[in-house]
């Protein structure tokens, strides 16, 4: 599996009924321990006072991210991604011996 950094900014829209934003924020919390335990989400971060969230995810490849991973969150159509794919660097120091 390829790996990628994705950050995430949720937007919800004006006039949006604050049941839905509940009912879908927890919607999103079982997803992403259903992504966890596929292996598609490894790490989440929320950077102090933001409203953001910075993910390491695994996926084949950048369409399998979009289309089966991240297209599956209840809150995808509020999202708005920035997706960069990543390797490990050679002076990683948790880089693995069969990572490229």
């Amino acid at each position: 599996m390829k790996e990628f950094l994705v950050e995430l900014t949720t937007t919800v829209p004006e006039g949006t009924d604050p049941t839905e934003v509940d009912r879908r924020r927890a919607a999103e919390a079982i997803r992403a321990g259903e992504l966890a335990a596929a292996g598609h989400l490894v790490r989440l971060w929320r950077p102090l006072g933001e409203l953001r969230s910075i993910g390491l995810w695994r996926a084949a490849d950048e369409a399998e991210l979009y289309e089966k991973v991240l297209g599956t969150l209840p809150l995808w159509p509020w999202m708005t991604p920035v997706v960069t794919a990543v390797h490990s660097h050679p002076n990683d120091p948790g880089r693995t011996s069969d990572a490229v």
